[in-house]
This record gives structure tokens, sequence and C-alpha cells, in this order.
């Protein structure tokens, strides 16, 4: 009898061997990482013992429990690492559904990703404070997208994007065009591409959770009608993250750009860049296309426009910007190029003057072409009255900057010159040491340039250019161009006439006399009277 207890024992444990080696089984396979191997005993055990009222049978199944929960936990913690990828992530929720975890795995992902994001930005905007600062910046390997295998942008966009900065920029990776680049430039560029980096990845994996195939066939079928309730109650909650990323990536960039348009109250979190100087026209130009190239990206991955609009308020905010800073800078420009007048005079009596003039402000229209075009989806730059009266107001300080550089260039006048005086231009092209008469001259021939040909030029420019207010920007300039003219022509005949009136003053209040005492000149007198016109004639003549 003890013999046949012996080896019915041994037949049982022969025969129920799997159960009995599944815990260790198990956690060799974990260790493994074979999951779906485990999964596999797992649901071969249960259906096998998993209703089991014999006591040996429970007792080892219920270890196989324990081992199944720490399984569950281990994998629901690898898929709450970051970063991960986003083919670890449908894996690891797969498992978890396949185990029938308890809660929600998938959303658990979604949110610990978004608060990944949304911590990224934030330690790439700190990163790049403090080396501003001249203190070590806070790098950290979650920043080193470099070598990320994921794609930044979908499809030819990314290829198009790189092209795009290729063309008229170094590549962000060159460490020479890492220090010409201004620190908040090369901040949106890092920012814009870590956005690209991770947000691709996120929007997939709420479409997956969105049509089921982030689950297995099995548990899809299980779980299909608990899954959809969830769907419906998660999809407000997953706009809202979208929304918060785009805000927050909005935000950091005004932070840095446009640091007036960020609430007192979140300066702290946004801001802190502590820079004085603003950027060039040009480097805003250039911030401009990338944020659009990032905005282009983000369409590509079909999320809907209004979660994007925050975006586009912030593109034409910063064209508004870019338009003002330039015009400013142009003004400025304009003051520096009369400081270099070198008085050199063409055949036309005119310097190269009126002609730099024009060229610079050409120039600047030309670089807010790509600024002012309005991409898909863009509002006009001059869309709101308040931007149309002070882009009007600029374009006319402009005009008036050119005036009073014109006007600066007036020498002083010195009356006690002869008023025989020599060819005023012959000695021009000899000898570049001017006279004040001489320089005077140039200047109102330059201002007479300046109304009849460059001043039509310019205003013909901010017509092409969709300027508004063209007619009050050409009545003003005009009215200051006129009046510098007038005062400038009178300073010429007060210099003719001085001499003359300085020569005749003493003879006329010789002996006291008084017109009241003269006979009307007729005669001698009167042609003597007439002596004096030819010169004031010359006077306008040569002008």
């Amino acid at each position: 009898d003890k013999a046949d207890s012996t080896r019915n024992a041994l037949n049982v444990l022969q025969r129920f061997k799997f159960l009995f080696n599944l815990p260790l089984n198990i956690e060799r396979n974990i260790q493994k990482g074979d999951y779906d191997v485990v999964i596999n005993d797992y649901e071969k055990a249960k259906s096998l013992f998993g209703k089991t009222e014999v006591q040996v049978f429970k007792k080892y199944y219920a270890e196989v429990e324990t081992r199944i929960e720490d399984l569950r936990e281990l994998l629901l913690a690898k898929l709450l690492e970051t970063p991960s990828t986003l083919h670890d992530q449908k894996r690891y929720i797969r498992y978890l559904s396949d185990l029938h975890a308890l809660g929600d795995p998938a959303w658990q992902c979604i949110g610990a990703q978004h608060r990944w994001i949304l911590q990224l930005m934030h330690s790439c905007k700190e990163g790049y404070v403090q080396d501003l600062k001249g203190a070590p910046g806070l790098h950290s390997p979650m920043l080193d997208l470099d070598n990320d295998t994921r794609p930044l942008v979908l499809g030819h966009l990314s290829q198009t994007a790189s092209l795009k900065r290729g063309s008229s920029f170094q590549s962000g990776r060159d460490d020479t065009w890492r220090y010409k680049t201004p620190h908040r430039v090369a901040f949106v560029e890092k920012l814009t591409k870590l956005v690209l980096s991770q947000l691709p990845n996120f929007w997939k994996l709420w479409i997956s959770y969105v049509n089921g195939s982030l689950f297995s066939e099995t548990a899809e079928k299980s779980g299909q009608i608990e899954r959809s309730k969830n769907v419906r109650q998660r999809q407000n909650d997953f706009k809202k993250m979208i929304q918060e990323v785009m805000q927050c990536l909005v935000k950091l960039i005004r932070g840095a750009l446009l640091p007036l348009s960020i609430p007192e109250c979140g300066v702290r979190q946004y801001g802190g860049w502590e820079v004085k100087s603003e950027l060039s026209g040009q480097w805003l130009a250039h911030v401009i296309q990338t944020i659009r190239l990032t905005y282009e990206s983000l369409t590509a991955l079909e999320i809907p426009n209004d979660m994007l609009q925050t975006i586009q308020d912030l593109i034409l905010d910063l064209r508004v910007r870019c338009v003002m800073v330039t015009l400013q800078h142009t003004a400025e420009e304009i003051k520096r190029l009369a400081e270099k007048e070198d008085w050199i005079v063409d055949n036309e009596g005119l310097t190269s003057l009126p002609c730099q003039f024009e060229q610079c402000i050409v120039h600047s229209l030309q670089s807010l072409k790509g600024v002012l075009e309005c991409k898909p989806g863009e509002a006009s730059v001059f869309q709101q009255p308040k931007t149309q009266e002070e882009v009007c107001q600029l374009s006319i300080s402009i005009m008036q900057v050119v005036c009073k550089s014109t006007d600066a260039l007036k020498p002083e006048i010195n009356l006690s010159i002869d008023v025989s005086s020599p060819d005023l231009f012959g000695s021009i092209h000899e000898d570049f040491s001017l006279t004040s008469e001489q320089r005077l001259l140039i200047v109102l021939s330059n201002c007479c340039y300046l109304e009849r040909h460059t001043f039509l030029n310019i205003v013909e420019h901010f017509e092409k250019h969709n300027f508004q207010g063209i007619e009050k920007i050409t009545q003003v300039s005009m009215a200051s161009l006129k009046e510098l003219d007038q005062r400038l022509f009178e300073t010429y005949i007060e210099l003719k006439a001085d001499p003359i009136v300085g020569s005749l003053e003493p003879g006329i209040y010789a002996g006291y006399f008084d017109w009241k005492d003269c006979l009307p000149p007729t005669g001698k007198r009167f042609l003597c009277g007439l002596v004096s016109l030819p010169l004031h004639s010359l006077a306008l003549l040569i002008y």
C-alpha cells in the first residue's frame, strides 16, 4: 500500500508538474524578458486551475498569481519610464492588457508622456538661461536628441525643413554656428526640435489608444465596451494635454522673444532671460521660418487646427514685431549713412547719398518679403488697425530721418565770403576741400533729387509691399522735404545777398539819407537798381 501511495504521488507530480514548476519558471522567464512565454503559461494555468478546489493546486496557483502580480507591477513601471520608444510602450501595454491589469495602463502611459514632454521643454529653457548667465547649463541626457532614432517630423516635411534651414543658415550641430547664433534663437531651434521629436509619437499613441490597436485581439474583445466608454471620457482630457503642450511651447518662445506679452505671474516660469538687446529683424525672420516649419510638421500629424491656433497667434505677433524692429533699425542705418557722406559729386551735381538712402530702405523691405507673405492659415500683418498706424508712423519716421540726415549735412555758413566767387563746381573734382557754399549747393541738389525721384521710388516700394496709409506717408514726407528745401534755399539766398547788403548799407545811411526825401528812381538810378537782379537770378538758375 505504501508503495502504491508513493507511486500515485509520483504520478500526480508528473502529471501536474506544469503547475508545480510554474512559479519558478515564471521567475526565470521574467528575468530573461520572455514575457510572452509567461503570459501563455499563465493563461494555460488559469484555464486549468483557476477554479480548482484542491488545496494543493490552490496553494501553487496562489503562488502563480503572486508572481503575475509582481510582473504587472514591473511592466507598469517599465511602461511609465521615460524616455521610451513607441514600440516599447505598445508592447508593455499589450502585455498588461493580456494580464488583465487593473485600471487603464494605456492612459497612464499617455499621462506620463505628457508630463515628460513638459519637463523636457522647461529643462531646455533653464539650460539655455543658465548658459546665458555664464553658469554651467543644466544639461541633461534627456535633452540629447541628436542621436534620437525617432523621426523629427513626418515624411518629406522633415527633409524639407532641414533643407530650408540649411539653405540660408548653417546646421545647428556646427560648433561655429552655435557660437554665432544668439542664445534665444538657438533655444527656439532646440525647443521646436524637441517638440517635434516627442509629439508625433505621443499623438500616435493616442490614435492607437482610440482605435484599439494597442490591445491584443483577446483583450480587445473582452474589454471593448469598457474601453469605448473610457475613450469617450478621455477625449477632452487628451485635448487639454495637447493644448497644454502647445501653450507651453508658445509661452516659452514668447518669454524669450516677446517678454512683454507674458503675464507678470508667468515671467518666472517662462521668462528669466534678462537680455537688454533685441534680436535683429534678420534673426526674427529666421525664428519665424523655424516656427512655420514646426507648424507645418504638426499639421501633417492631422492635429486639429483649433489645438494649434496658439502657434498661429505667436507667428502673427512675431511677424508684426519683425516688421517694427526692421523699420526701426532701418532708420538707425540711415543715420549712419549720412555720417559717411564722401561729398564726391557726379555729373549731375549729386553725391551717392540719395541712392544709398533708397537702397537701404529697399533692402530692408525686401528682407521682410517672407515675413509679410501670408502662409496658409495665416492672417495679414496689417490686419489690426493699431499695427497699420504704427507701421505708417515708422515709415514716416524713416522718411523724416532722411530729411534730418540731409539737413544735418548743411555746413555752418560764414557770411564773410567774396561776392565775386569763382566757378562753384569747377574745382570739386580736383580738390575735395569744399567750401561751405559748395557743400550747401550739393545738399540743395541732393534735396531736389530726393523730392523728384528717391521719395517717389520709396513710396512705390511701400505700396508694393502692401503697406497701409500710403497717402499719409507721401503727404507728410513730401511736406517735410519741401520745408527742408525751402530752408536750404533761403539760407543760400541769404548767403549770396548778405555781402551785397553789407557793402551797400553803409552808403545808404551816410549823410542821414532817407528814402522818404528821395525821388522815385528813374533813368540811371533805375538801371543801378537793376544791377542786383542778375545775382538773384543766377542763384535761381544754379538751383
